[in-house]
């Protein structure tokens, strides 16, 4: 079985076009997709999560 895609931090936010402060303020609210720490410190988000955000943000916002 493949791994899921991990995304950098970076690459999220510039997907969703959001600045690092703002995506820790919805984080710390519980309304950002979640977020992996690796054993090295950074920070990755799956891609299946990061679409599953997406999709109820669309839905949220209908």
């Amino acid at each position: 079985m493949a791994r899921p895609k991990m995304l950098k931090l970076r690459e999220v936010l510039e997907e969703i076009d959001m600045s690092r402060a703002a995506f820790y303020r919805m984080h710390a609210r519980g309304k950002a997709p979640k977020i992996s720490k690796l054993p090295n410190g950074q920070l990755r988000v799956s891609r299946s999560d990061l679409d599953a955000w997406w999709a109820d943000c669309e839905q949220s916002a209908a």
